[in-house]
């Protein structure tokens, strides 16, 4: 064998060994039959062996051709079947996602999204990965994640950030005291309550205690969780009450025995969005996660009453 034959050479011989006819397949290719033949010849000479035994009646493939046959179908096919799959992955139909979400954001927006996505995207992998505010900008600067949906970051240059909607921070009772709470509910209620917070270093904690300050409130905190579901099943006993974003909400134990009242201003909330590398492209699967998510006319609510 002189030269590795060229894909379209052993496309055309495939051609011709299916009709068994030349003027057939130059008129398919859109080729002059003196073309095809040289172009068989050509291969005949790399390969080194007579492919067609021919005449001017007939053509049948010789011992050689026939050999060649089945490599060059699959050949073909394999190589059609790749760039297929790749088409797809192009316009995003396969690939891998990598998300990274808050909890209250994978546990109450994300399985919406992820439900209508797979079912235009059936062959894309979507991989959730839960973590604090903190852990999703290290994983996002350490690429293990193609984009982050949390909160408003510090100034970052190398973060762009994409606002989705705002978390507003409501008051969370056991549901027998609900009645008796105003709603939307008074800043004074928290000196009157025993409250129950999240640990001090935690971002729900600290976006809490600087609502507090706004409203002019000095609470000591009974109970400090480091989990959602603690505060939850502390409430749900009542021991007390907590002021959380509303995207927490599912999170909380007891669900049955909880109820929540908007506050009166100053209203306190959190933004969250769409947090990914400046300059790093998406995967096109990603990018079409992200436009899914983006577009989903669900997701404008955090929870319904």
């Amino acid at each position: 064998m002189s030269r590795t034959p060229s894909l379209s050479s052993l496309r055309l011989f495939l051609q011709v060994a299916r009709s068994l006819s030349f003027s057939e397949t130059a008129r398919m290719a859109n080729l002059s039959q003196p073309a095809l033949s040289r172009t068989i010849k050509l291969l005949e000479e790399d390969l080194g062996v007579r492919l067609f035994d021919r005449n001017s009646r007939n053509v049948r493939l010789s011992s050689a051709g026939a050999a060649l046959l089945p490599t060059v179908e699959r050949l073909t096919g394999d190589f059609d079947q790749a760039f297929r799959e790749l088409k797809q992955t192009f316009e995003g139909q396969r690939g891998r996602v990598v998300v990274g979400a808050l909890p209250s954001v994978a546990a109450n927006l994300l399985p919406r999204v992820i439900a209508r996505f797979r079912q235009s995207h059936p062959h894309v992998e979507i991989i959730l990965r839960e973590n604090l505010t903190s852990g999703l900008y290290q994983s996002l600067q350490d690429r293990m994640i193609d984009f982050a949906i949390s909160i408003e970051p510090n100034a970052q240059a190398e973060i762009d950030f994409m606002p989705m909607l705002e978390d507003a921070c409501v008051l969370v009772c056991h549901a027998r005291d609900a009645g008796a709470i105003p709603d939307p509910a008074p800043w004074s209620v928290f000196r009157d309550m025993p409250f129950i917070g999240m640990e001090p270093r935690s971002s729900v904690r600290m976006l809490t205690d600087a609502a507090f300050a706004r409203a002019d409130i000095v609470t000591p905190a009974l109970f400090e969780c480091s989990q959602l579901a603690t505060v939850g099943g502390l409430i749900a006993a009542g021991l007390g009450i907590s002021l959380l974003p509303q995207s927490t909400l599912p999170l909380l134990a007891n669900n049955a025995d909880i109820a929540w009242r908007a506050m009166q201003p100053p209203l306190a909330s959190r933004r969250i969005g769409v947090s990914r590398m400046v300059g790093r492209t998406l995967s096109p699967a990603a990018q079409a996660f992200l436009d899914a998510m983006v577009s989903c006319d669900s997701c404008g609510g955090v929870i319904e009453r």
